[in-house]
């Protein structure tokens, strides 16, 4: 979590069970160093959305959330609230955009 913060960030049940997969994928085709890596992704993520939490643009599936591009490889979905940050999915671009939020 981020200390500072005006909002609060909330990860939806699916959101968590996105980053255990990723989290399982990435220990079992590379190292824990590219689990450190994402963590970190999320970690700066945070920080951003919790002072901007407009910087993202809206996705094109829905105009209330947004779709922040991590890397070339990873993308969060979000919505925001009154005081929360609602992270919804956290997906791997390449995945086809029916999946998506």
């Amino acid at each position: 979590m981020v200390d500072n913060c005006i909002y609060n960030i909330h990860y939806t049940d699916r959101s968590l069970a996105d980053a255990l997969t990723i989290k399982g994928y990435l220990l079992y085709k590379f190292t824990q160093k590219e689990v450190d890596k994402f963590y970190k992704m999320l970690g700066v993520f945070e920080s951003l959305v919790c002072s901007f939490p407009k910087l993202y643009p809206k996705s094109s599936k829905s105009k209330n959330v947004r779709r922040a591009v991590l890397s070339k490889q990873l993308s969060v979905f979000y919505t925001e609230s009154k005081n929360t940050i609602i992270v919804i999915a956290i997906l791997d671009n390449r995945m086809d955009t029916v999946k998506w939020p």
